[in-house]
């Protein structure tokens, strides 16, 4: 056994600590502690709870420790028996109190019967925020990619991980650790963080810093929002309204017994809502329902002519609590919204899209032209309700083919448009494997179909291809993804730019061509998730035969349309690869951008390509089709005409690219 596997047997099993050592070592590490919590807790709090969970976590850590004797531990032991500083053993059980706590933190006690729903006073408290949401710094490429991939995750899978990367212990310790806390198969969670680490990052460098000890999973050190400043304002006045009305009717009105309110309507929605909206807005009676076939009977093909489904849509009690949750949720109620979704009530009946039972929840799909919302409801009661916003305004026949109904451990089910007419599945890590068929219930709603990236592991990507009615457009088939929204994600494909004069424009990722590449790009589809991603578009906007009889590389430019407008992009390199899957290579991102749209058609990147035979370095650039001639300079000076440059050049060199177009404007290269 080291020195740190001594050091933590002796912290786990060590005799007690005082208190007064204890809140010494919460002190001088407590960054570390919160850290650890943050990446252990589930993903499912949200970073605004997250980062108010691991604070608690660690705060309510020192209250529980107690010695035998009243008095400080360093007098009641021998010092010959021990084998950690004091100030390092109370450190080392305060670790232990806080990994045990997060992975069990939010679930029900093994003693508590399952039957009965769980109470608020069992619930960790979180310290108290007003008016702000918390979230920690943005990071990189890197924290991005990793963070991802832990959302997949167990919460033992991320302790073990933390312990291994942040704690900075070995393997067996790691277990040792793991097991002490409770982990059923700490073997399997070590594996499983250790397999995670190298798919997201490959294998860790010298002198390379892993992302977890960056802000991005520093809940220390944050970043603050205002919360919804219009809702926060209604509720104000809404509740000093409320307090009035109730003053006066407290001496007026009987007191009235009735049944018990399940634990959804107990708990779910505040009722401060203002009288006026409530009659005409919150009255499930007045909700929007269009015929079932009025989307065969417009030009307007979106989600505003959904007919209701679902074998609930009477239901009035639901749709009421529904409804009522949205106009003012209670604190207990789990809301994610994505980026441009707000969270504010509706201001007129929303449309009702379905209301239904699906796999023990029951779910009501709302639209209010702009948003559509989901209310999910567990059926045993034991949870308190969700509600998720999308922003899916100005959606079309594709963008509005299909919505996310529940998601259930590796799976997902969705509600397609009745204007789908063929449904399968296929994967696009096996581009010429044929789909298969996907079993579509009676009110819409899909079999369970497996979620890309389940278990942060990218071995395989399942998408949707629907086929719409020919009353609609004939022959029409598209691909739709699961990137973690509401509204599944709309993937296309433009194809290598062509000998005549109008450009080419996307297309339906479909065909063969199209598979390929999405099958080399697929796995970089995660990096894009939490944005509110409408549609991504992959474009082959150049293609060159590299040095030395290479072959030949694809120039891919992959970008994300979000329903706000703002564009992320991403330059890929395509090499000459054995395996169709093989991923491309990212050499240039930007955000915020009309790069590689219909805004913004000409682009610029270049790369360092290692000749495989020789071993000689170059630097390799490409331009779209409007591209004339291309600069180096920088750390290598060089030019070339035409949209393609290759030279020899020294290994890792940093080159400024420039290009000029056929309209004599100045192109930078993008990074």
């Amino acid at each position: 056994m080291d020195t740190q596997d001594r050091t933590e047997h002796s912290g786990a099993r060590g005799a007690p600590l005082s208190v007064a050592q204890a809140e010494a070592a919460l002190v001088e590490h407590y960054p570390r502690l919160v850290r650890l919590a943050f990446i252990t807790l589930p993903p499912s709090l949200g970073r605004h709870r997250r980062v108010l969970a691991a604070h608690g976590l660690v705060q309510r850590a020192l209250p529980s420790l107690r010695t035998t004797t009243g008095r400080p531990a360093a007098a009641s032991t021998l010092p010959a028996q021990r084998t950690a500083a004091p100030a390092e053993g109370a450190y080392l059980t305060l670790r232990a109190r806080v990994l045990r706590e997060a992975l069990t933190y939010g679930k029900r006690p093994a003693w508590w019967p399952r039957h009965v729903p769980r109470p608020e006073r069992l619930r960790p408290l979180l310290p108290a925020v007003w008016g702000l949401r918390l979230f920690p710094a943005a990071g990189g490429a890197d924290e991005l990619a990793l963070e991802q991939a832990l959302s997949g995750a167990d919460s033992a899978t991320r302790a073990a991980l933390a312990l291994r990367r942040v704690e900075q212990l070995s393997e067996d310790e790691t277990r040792r650790r793991l097991a002490d806390a409770g982990v059923a198969e700490p073997a399997l969670a070590l594996r499983t963080a250790e397999r995670l680490g190298r798919q997201v990052l490959g294998e860790p460098g010298e002198g390379r810093e892993h992302p977890l000890l960056s802000g991005e999973f520093d809940p220390c050190f944050v970043h603050t929002r205002p919360t919804d400043l219009l809702r926060r304002r209604h509720r104000v006045r809404t509740a000093a309204a409320t307090l009035v009305v109730a003053a006066v009717a407290a001496g007026v009105l009987p007191v009235v017994i009735g049944d018990t309110p399940r634990p959804a309507e107990r708990t779910a929605a505040t009722g401060a809502v203002n009288a006026s909206i409530a009659q005409r807005v919150l009255d499930p009676r007045n909700l929007v329902r269009p015929a079932d076939d009025e989307w065969a009977d417009t030009s307007r093909v979106d989600f505003t002519v959904w007919p209701a489904r679902g074998d609930r849509v009477d239901d009035l009690p639901l749709l009421d609590r529904a409804l009522k949750v949205w106009a003012s949720p209670a604190r207990t109620v789990r809301i994610s919204s994505t980026p441009g979704a707000g969270t504010q009530p509706p201001t007129a009946p929303p449309r009702l899209l379905y209301a239904g039972d699906v796999d023990g929840t029951a779910v009501v799909l709302l639209n209010d032209g702009d948003r559509t919302i989901r209310y999910a409801e567990p059926a045993d009661g034991d949870e308190p309700p969700a509600l998720d916003f999308a922003r899916t305004d100005d959606a079309d026949v594709v963008t509005g083919a299909a919505l996310v109904v529940t998601r259930d451990g590796a799976n997902t089910r969705f509600l397609l448009a009745p204007w789908i007419d063929e449904t399968t599945t296929r994967d696009l890590l096996e581009p010429d494997a044929p789909g298969g068929k996907l079993g579509v219930r009676a009110d819409g709603v899909t079999d369970p179909v497996r979620r890309p990236g389940a278990g942060g592991t990218c071995d395989s990507w399942p998408v949707l291809q629907l086929r719409s009615s020919e009353l609609i457009v004939e022959k029409h088939a598209f691909l739709l993804t699961d990137l973690g929204d509401l509204a599944p994600v709309h993937l296309t494909y433009t194809p290598p730019p062509g000998s005549g004069a109008p450009a080419r424009q996307p297309r339906e990722a479909t065909s063969a061509a199209a598979l390929r590449t999405w099958a080399r790009s697929a796995c970089h589809l995660p990096a894009m998730r939490g944005f509110g991603v409408r549609a991504v578009n992959n474009w082959v906007y150049a293609q060159q035969t590299l040095p030395e009889a290479g072959g030949r590389a694809d120039w891919v430019c992959t970008r994300a349309d979000t329903w706000r407008g703002p564009g992320r992009v991403m330059v890929q390199l395509h090499l000459p690869a054995t395996a169709p899957t093989a991923l491309g290579t990212p050499v240039a991102t930007a955000e915020d951008t009309a790069s590689c749209s219909r805004f913004g058609q000409h682009v610029l990147a270049g790369a360092n390509w290692r000749a495989p035979k020789s071993g000689t370095w170059y630097l390799l650039a490409a331009g779209s089709r409007k591209v004339r001639t291309i600069e180096a300079g920088g750390g290598l000076k060089a030019e070339a005409r035409g949209p393609l440059l290759a030279v020899r050049a020294p290994q890792g060199v940093k080159a400024e690219l420039r290009a000029k177009t056929a309209d004599g404007s100045t192109l930078e290269g993008m990074r």
